[in-house]
């Protein structure tokens, strides 16, 4: 989050802010919005980013609203900062400053971090690198090792994705709200009866595994990168989780990102754009090839993660089976703009139904093993 000429988070010209924002900042001793310089970044909710009228850089986000006027997410996200408020300023998990929160409006104010970039450009642009990952992995560690009797009212509900009922039948109600593309992922999914099977099976051992305060929502562009330290956001999501979650998202993520490599452009005009038109062993080397670069971050993520908490003995095999049902999952969000699917989709498909169908044998190509030497 900036408000910096430096090359950053993709800025947006915002809606025009809502009387509450203004309101909230007024009531927190910040003074409103300087309107000259207010910007927005991409996302599904509304957000402000600016400097107040007594210099204060803020960012404002607002979430959705029940038709009772309640919000389960926001309740999760201050749920979260209640917890967070705990920790130590040495702490490897660090969040931008929560300022204050308008409950009836739905809206959060944070202290805006100057010259960040979200991890996925940093990612895209190849400096996610092996101490980032290893950094992420320990800030994780400690959201699963926080204490949740710390944090009252901490919501205890089963994380939505996968919707097991949409693995049989998709609602009527949700298509018009989907892409082309996107309906033909799910079919992709429903017509295997091997990959629902195992997504059944991945979903009871979640439910039998021990749960901790986690993410449950982890991409790259929940991390944001500020003078060299990693922040972690977007909080709508937290809950009492199966930890192989987030591990699994990580993964998913790089994962995601090599499948995407073997149709990003090459830089030769003459290439087939995204990819079309590769043969077999093209497809074969551009995918090794990425899972070489790859690999590794995962790698570094959990040698940080095991160095800030010990995992239980299940989990490195439930977070390769979520690293599968991830990939399922970027495939369906990113066919939102398109009418049919692509080489990337149904690539990331199929890893994705690899990791799902047997986990336990990609543990250690992933790199989720114990660490060198260990008995456990």
């Amino acid at each position: 989050m900036t408000t910096t000429t430096e090359p950053a988070l993709l800025r947006y010209r915002p809606t025009e802010a809502a009387p509450q924002v203004n309101e909230l900042l007024e009531r927190l001793g910040l003074g409103p919005f300087v309107p000259d310089g207010l910007t927005s970044f991409g996302g599904r909710n509304d957000n402000w980013a600016g400097t107040t009228g007594s210099g204060a850089q803020v960012f404002v986000k607002s979430v959705a609203r029940g038709p009772d006027g309640t919000s389960p997410e926001l309740q999760r996200a201050l749920v979260f900062e209640q917890l967070a408020a705990g920790l130590a300023p040495e702490s490897p998990l660090r969040c931008p400053e929560h300022l204050g929160t308008h409950e009836d409006a739905a809206i959060s104010a944070y202290r805006l971090l100057p010259g960040a970039r979200s991890g996925s450009e940093a990612a895209l642009d190849g400096d996610f690198g092996e101490d980032l990952c290893r950094a992420a992995g320990r800030a994780v560690a400690t959201l699963h090792s926080l204490d949740p009797q710390g944090a009252e009212g901490i919501d205890t509900s089963d994380a939505p994705l996968p919707p097991l009922r949409w693995l049989e039948a998709f609602p009527w109600s949700e298509v018009g709200d989907r892409s082309m593309a996107q309906i033909a992922a799910w079919k992709l999914v429903q017509d295997d009866a091997e990959a629902v099977a195992a997504l059944r099976r991945l979903r009871e051992a979640e439910r039998a595994a021990p749960r901790t305060p986690a993410h449950c929502d982890l991409r790259f562009d929940q991390f944001i990168l500020h003078e060299g330290t990693l922040h972690l956001c977007d909080w709508e999501e937290f809950r009492l989780a199966d930890a192989a979650r987030d591990v699994g998202a990580f993964a998913g993520e790089w994962l995601f990102q090599a499948t995407y490599s073997v149709f990003a452009p090459t830089g030769d005009k003459d290439a087939p754009a995204l990819g079309f038109d590769l043969t077999h062993e093209e497809i074969v080397e551009r995918g090794s090839a990425g899972l070489r670069r790859h690999i590794p971050r995962i790698a570094a993520f959990w040698q940080g993660y095991l160095e800030c908490r010990d995992p239980d003995p299940g989990l490195a095999e439930r977070a390769v089976a979520f690293a599968g049902w991830h990939l399922y999952d970027r495939l369906i969000a990113t066919a939102q703009a398109h009418a049919v699917l692509n080489p990337v989709a149904r690539a990331a498909a199929g890893i994705g139904r690899t990791l799902l169908l047997d986990p336990a044998a990609a543990v250690a190509t992933l790199r989720l093993g114990p660490p060198s030497g260990s008995t456990r």
